[in-house]
């Protein structure tokens, strides 16, 4: 029977809860009342054009392969939108928007700077809480400067990029994010790695990063003996200071509050108290900012500092303190030993359970935003765990002097960058290990089945003999992942000849040219997916180049064959338009070549012949925009002694008849051209003789790619039709004789 005392206690609990959530809800009512009513939101539901003056709130932000066929930047930016102007008249407003923006100065602004733009409203995505998107056409007409803090955060951010220009590409990438949550500069494959491996936290501005600096402050100040009240001010400068250099947006001080309460309480050791303050922070925070509660950051950093506060002093105990044994309990051996319990040293506990702690506690909402599990999230933070804090606090203190001192910022990098290589390092091996991610139901279904798991963990793991059957399953199921299952499947095949890589939607092959060495052609609009598939297939050197033309899903993935990598040389398209295409090449001193029909090289295996763009025949216009380039596509034949195969870029039917009306071409395996898109020419497929045909293609795309008449045409033609949507990579291979078409798999 339950005390009238833990009544009461609980009694309270849920009259808090209640009360907490009533506060909260009605305050998101309130927002959501303020901002889908006024005018700005009828003008949305209108659709309607404006001149307005912004003011930006956060860093803007590009968006990722936002620069479509031009390469044109696109970024997406929180502000405030403070006055508008139509036909009718102008009109003060103040209320949070969503701008959508292109352009390369949209990069270069910084957080209050106000500005006059000329755009169209739209209604924002249901659950947004800002009153409407504004698209904005043009670049902007800066009104006023950033303020003083801002700029004074500005000129800290970039003294610490300029000073990382001593490290190499991907630590000069990272040390900035990790320090200040910079991430301007970071390479794709790495941002991929970090996120796989469940270190992707390490990039956004937390408490942690606010622990860890406040921590420092601590311990210096310890050490000069200043007394209790004046730790925690030095440390609370300390602290200040980092919310300057990370840039005091909404979510820097989110974290700063975050960090306040997990480093009183950690240096305490009162995690009762951190609790109670956690509660009050997010409350406050809920209340004042309602968008937070829908924001997965938020929910996050929550989870992350209560993990912190009440599940890792609990484990760093377990781990680290002496119990002694009652010799009346215990077996001859436990007494002989005379003490049990004793495992490891108290700061080795607390640099193990703090990364467990917080990765346990943010396993749930992981769940609900990303649908999948991140097994090896566990073991990757533990490793990195020594390097954060040097890295952090080095990169900060560089960050402080740089534009004082540079060449003193770029010696104190020169250990964070060994720190940062080594977190670079470890994220690469844990997102190539077999099932480094799991996929798992989203939403409510996914939280229930992990709730359920634990529960049945928890009470498997109690049990000794369990425990044991359970680790001896794991560990053949280790066992089967490592080693028996690429031995049954291997991948590439063996004597495989060329690659189609499943990059989306786009294109990117590889050609053998002998052991470790390929002719990649195209790279595919995503770097991360090239330099993996790149990985698979075992490729390090990549003696010729070939991009077919200069649209983004042909040449955007470039830095991931650039990344580790010699790139002997690099063919282009007559009508390279792609600026930044050709500065990464320049900045890798390739060499950059167009060349004339006929033109042929052998690689290993691989014949290489170049059969088009032809000078003399001009342009090639069709029916759609781009299709002059994908016209001009440098068009190879590939011959291997038991086939051959046809790499039609992007051609479309005019290029098409074209192209067999100057020369007959055979070929066994055609790379459809342009995505099996509908502008095909009969005629010229059907000359081929192609008995197989590879069609790149992004899952759900958008264009309709491959078109159902041309499935269907490749059908009456007597081809067999492999996709990378639905088989992943595809591998040309020499079988009984001939060419033959293995799938890795989706």
């Amino acid at each position: 029977m339950r005390s009238p005392s833990t009544t009461t206690a609980w009694r309270n609990i849920v009259i808090a809860t209640l009360i907490s959530a009533t506060a909260a809800s009605a305050s998101v009512a309130f927002r959501v009342q303020a901002l889908t009513t006024g005018p700005v939101s009828e003008l949305a539901a209108k659709g309607a054009s404006i001149t307005a003056e912004i003011a930006l709130t956060d860093d803007p932000r590009r968006r990722p392969n936002g620069g479509g066929y031009f390469n044109q930047e696109s970024y997406v930016i929180p502000a405030t939108l403070t006055i508008i102007q139509t036909r009718t008249g102008r009109q003060a407003v103040n209320v949070p928007i969503t701008v959508f923006s292109n352009g390369r100065v949209w990069g270069t602004l910084l957080p209050s700077q106000h500005l006059q733009v000329t755009g169209r409203l739209a209604q924002p995505t249901p659950g947004e809480l800002v009153a409407a998107i504004l698209l904005v056409r043009g670049p902007p007409r800066v009104l006023t400067p950033p303020s003083q803090l801002q700029t004074a955060a500005g000129a800290l951010r970039s003294g610490l990029r300029t000073a990382a220009d001593i490290l190499p590409a991907d630590q000069r990438g990272l040390l900035p994010g990790l320090v200040v949550g910079d991430v301007s500069r970071m390479d794709p494959q790495v941002a991929s790695d970090l996120r796989e491996a469940g270190l992707n936290h390490l990039t956004a501005v937390s408490g942690a990063n606010l622990a860890i600096v406040a921590g420092a402050a601590l311990a210096i100040s310890r050490v000069v003996g200043l007394p209790l009240p004046a730790r925690a001010i030095f440390a609370a400068i300390a602290m200040l200071a980092f919310a300057v250099v990370a840039r005091p947006s909404p979510s820097v001080l989110r974290a700063l509050l975050m960090g306040l309460v997990a480093a009183v309480a950690l240096g305490t050791g009162r995690a009762r108290d951190g609790m109670a303050a956690l509660s009050a922070t997010v409350l406050l925070l809920v209340l004042f900012a309602p968008e937070l509660a829908r924001s997965y950051g938020f929910a996050l950093s929550v989870a992350a500092t209560a993990g912190i506060l009440t599940l890792a002093p609990r484990w760093r105990d377990r781990l680290s303190t002496h119990k002694a044994t009652d010799p009346s309990t215990t077996s001859g051996r436990e007494q002989s030993g005379g003490m049990r319990g004793y495992r490891m040293p108290r700061w080795l506990a607390e640099a193990v359970a703090v990364p467990a702690a917080a990765q346990v506690a943010v396993t749930p909402v992981l769940v609900l935003m990303s649908a999948q599990l991140t097994p090896v999230a566990v073991l990757a933070n533990l490793l990195v765990a020594p390097a954060v804090a040097p890295a952090t606090l080095l990169g900060f203190t560089a960050a402080l002097i740089a534009p004082l001192w540079l060449d003193g910022a770029k010696l104190l990098l020169i250990p964070a960058g060994y720190a940062v290589g080594w977190i670079i390092t470890v994220a690469r091996w844990a997102a190539n290990l077999p099932f480094a991610t799991l996929p798992w139901p989203s939403g409510l279904l996914g939280l229930g089945l992990l709730a359920v798991t634990v529960a049945i963990a928890v009470l498997i793991l109690r049990r000794r003999a369990w425990r044991a059957i359970t680790l001896t399953v794991a560990g053949a199921a280790l066992v089967a992942v490592l080693v028996v299952r690429p031995i049954a499947a291997p991948w590439p095949p063996e004597g495989w000849l060329m690659v189609m890589c499943d990059v989306g939607q786009g294109d990117g092959l590889i050609i053998a040219a002998g052991p470790g060495r390929g002719v990649v052609v195209d790279t595919g609009p995503d770097p991360v997916a090239m330099d993996r598939c790149l990985r698979r297939v075992g490729v390090d050197d990549v003696p010729l180049l070939v991009l077919t033309h200069p649209h983004a899903d042909h040449v955007d993935g470039l830095p991931g064959v650039l990344r580790d990598r010699r790139v002997g040389a690099a063919v282009v398209s007559r009508q390279q338009a792609g600026v930044r295409t050709s500065a990464s090449l320049a900045q890798r001193r390739i060499p950059e070549w167009t060349v004339a029909p006929g033109t042929r090289w052998r690689f290993g295996p691989s014949e290489v012949t170049v059969l088009a763009p032809d000078p003399t025949l001009g342009e090639r216009h069709g029916q759609g925009e781009g299709s002059a380039i994908n016209n001009s596509s440098v068009v190879l034949h590939v011959r291997w002694r038991p086939g051959s195969a046809l790499l039609g870029g992007d051609l479309e039917t005019e290029a098409q008849d074209d192209l067999l009306r100057r020369m007959a071409v055979r070929a066994d395996v055609l790379k459809t051209p342009h995505h099996g898109s509908n502008r095909q020419s009969p005629a010229f497929l059907g000359s081929l003789g192609a008995r197989a045909a590879l069609i790149s293609v992004g899952a759900d795309n958008d264009y309709g790619h491959p078109a159902p008449s041309t499935l269907a045409l490749l059908r009456r033609l007597g081809a067999t039709t492999y996709r990378t949507d639905q088989s992943g990579d595809l591998a040309v291979v020499e079988k009984d004789g001939g060419l033959a078409v293995v799938a890795r798999g989706p």
